[in-house]
């Protein structure tokens, strides 16, 4: 048996996950009448990746093409997931990149590029979506070439065979067809055999001792938690003695109770494993991400899994507002820490502090990286308040430092103008302006992290939705201009009670609202974004004065503009510096971290006596 692992790896939206339907389609994966047949994003599996379109976590499955077993890693195209980018690529020979036949290679194809070819992968292009109307393949074919010229280290790396072909009708090609449409003859018969061909056997070394690097971890209600990871060499047989090691010191030793390896989306209980499978393994408490599972005659550890240092961070803690526990059902700062100690078993990419008043400090990759955790758990039943993002800055001999990223923007020509000035006032730094199809044009900007944090909201808004926008982290670099204020001041409550429509029409006037009529409010609950840069409190909750006299304009209909609808990804975005927001199963709430008018005034007396010291 020959066993061939692939990743597949892209930017995010330019197909992966379709094409490895079809790979699980064409293979007789699933028999005729089987619903999958029929269903699309079968490795999204998660509820977030299924709303959001994205691939979250990497997952793994295994098809069978005449004599090979092809284990295929589904892999996150966004770099705030490189962490488990970072993490599985270890268990993989050779890596497929996918690229966009429009948009061509992206910041987060350079991104997975680059760790691949650091990975020692064989790299197969897979150019997709070749049917789309400004269909640019070839010019596409040549963009990727310029890309690993920039980023290999080893000249064997040019030499990569191209394929061609539309992941959503499952057919690939070895030369471009020339007047493609969706009733052309053809499948996934080559890519099957270029990955046969060209991608390594892993199969190799069974003759020497056990060893594996977990690399993922998974739990089943039946067994437990489970080891997950490619066997580097040997044989493991159910029931045999394993130890758990790390580069520092043998953990502790076990017997493997459960062997499974993959079959198509299911895990299949086997008694043995052999080298070069991607499999899961029961029977270790103390898993961790990273260490060896080895034979106990000879304890060897393999390298450990070096992750990128986090560059966003945000503070956490319970809940305090005046409506806390009425929505959720994990309202302490235990539950929350208990929580957090539980994602960094499996979210290496992740590091939580603690911090003054039962708060905790979570450091990701990005401000998608941090906003994914924390609906998660909101939607696992928890409350929490949540500060403003910020980046991590580092001392580099004796220097301040702040991470900088390479912004590219894909725009309608008429948004140019807008762009520019959104970017102009953050102190963006144009690096290159090109058309991609007819009224289309790519912007590529060097900007801080920093003045990166509010501008997706900004962005779609001033573009009417139609702006594409990724950014690659390029390094940290000497600390450059701020842009202080990034969004208008806040409407507030003034005081608690229940939004009538008097009141909201006096706020509407003075701002956008966040929120329509019948709506519980609090004092210092933040209800709507003034039209000045001043915070204005407002009483939301005031009703029509009833009298015997008549005035003018009674009797009119006062009409309400609709509502600010926000995700949370954009409530981080425009929260301010002196602002949480309360995340709930239920609500997201913008508020003041002082609630009462008198504390803020105080407040903000000792922050201007600070800055005049």
């Amino acid at each position: 048996m020959t066993i061939k692992n692939i990743a597949i790896i892209a930017h995010v939206d330019h197909g992966k996950t379709t094409l490895v339907d079809a790979m699980l389609k064409q293979t007789h994966t699933f028999r005729d009448n089987q619903k999958e047949m029929s269903q699309t994003l079968l490795m999204d599996s998660n509820e977030l990746e299924r709303e959001k379109g994205i691939t979250i976590l990497s997952k793994n499955t295994a098809v069978y093409y005449k004599e090979n077993k092809i284990n295929i890693i589904d892999t996150p195209g966004h770099a705030d997931f490189g962490s488990e980018v970072e993490r599985v690529l270890n268990m993989a020979s050779g890596a497929l990149l996918l690229v966009d036949a429009v948009e061509g290679p992206l910041p987060q194809t350079r991104f997975v590029l680059q760790k691949a070819l650091l990975a020692g992968l064989k790299i197969i292009l897979f150019i997709n979506k070749i049917d789309k109307k400004d269909a640019r393949a070839i010019e596409v074919r040549r963009e990727v070439e310029n890309l690993f010229l920039d980023v290999v280290h080893d000249e064997s790396s040019l030499n990569f065979t191209t394929l061609y072909g539309v992941g959503r009708d499952g057919k690939a090609f070895y030369e471009l067809p020339e007047n493609y449409t969706t009733d052309f003859p053809g499948d996934l018969s080559p890519l099957f055999e270029t990955l046969t061909q060209e991608i390594e056997n892993s199969h190799i070394n069974e003759d020497k001792p056990f060893q594996m690097l977990i690399s993922t971890l998974d739990y089943d209600p039946y067994v437990g938690r489970l080891a997950i990871g490619k066997v580097n060499r040997g044989i493991l047989k159910k029931g045999e003695k394993i130890s758990l090691i790390s580069e520092e010191k043998n953990i502790g030793t076990y017997v493997a109770t459960k062997l499974y390896t993959s079959a198509g989306l299911n895990r299949l209980e086997v008694d043995e494993v052999v080298s070069g499978d991607i499999v899961a393994l029961s029977g270790i408490s103390e898993l961790l991400i990273g260490s060896t599972v080895t034979s106990p005659e000879s304890p060897e550890a393999l390298p450990t899994i070096k992750v990128a240092a986090p560059t966003i961070k945000i503070t956490m803690g319970p809940n305090t507002s005046p409506f806390v526990g009425r929505e959720g059902e994990f309202v302490t700062s235990r539950q929350i820490g208990s929580r957090l100690q539980k994602e960094l078993m499996t979210n290496i990419g992740l590091k939580v502090e603690e911090a003054e008043g039962a708060k905790y400090i979570i450091s990701g990759r990005g401000e998608l990286h941090l906003a994914i955790l924390v609906e998660t758990m909101r939607r696992e039943g928890f409350e929490m308040e949540v500060s403003k993002p910020q980046v991590i800055y580092k001392k580099v001999e004796g220097q301040l430092q702040e991470p900088f990223e390479e912004l590219t923007i894909d725009v309608d020509e008429q948004y140019i103008g807008a762009v520019s000035e959104e970017i102009g006032k953050r102190k963006g730094t144009l690096i290159n302006m090109h058309n991609i199809s007819p009224g289309r044009t790519r912007i590529i900007y060097k900007i801080s992290s920093r003045n990166l944090i509010g501008l997706r909201s900004i962005l779609l808004t001033a573009t009417r939705g139609t702006a594409l926008f990724s950014s690659f982290m390029l390094g940290y670099e000497a600390l450059g201009s701020h842009m202080d204020k990034l969004r208008n001041g806040a409407l507030i409550a003034s005081q608690a009670g229940s939004t009538l429509a008097e009141g909201l029409g006096q706020a509407q006037a003075r701002g956008s609202l966040l929120f329509g009529p019948s709506v519980a409010v609090y004092e210092g609950m933040v209800v709507g974004i003034s039209s000045t840069d001043k915070d204005l409190e407002i009483n939301v909750c005031r009703g029509k004065k009833m009298s015997n006299n008549r005035s003018s304009g009674e009797g009119v209909k006062l009409v309400l503009d609709p509502p600010l609808e926000l995700s949370l990804e954009q409530y981080l975005d425009i929260i301010a510096d002196d602002e949480f927001l309360e995340v709930t199963p239920k609500s997201l709430r913008l508020r003041k971290k002082y609630l009462s008018l008198s504390q803020r005034r105080v407040e903000g007396r000792k922050s201007a006596s600070a800055v005049n010291a």
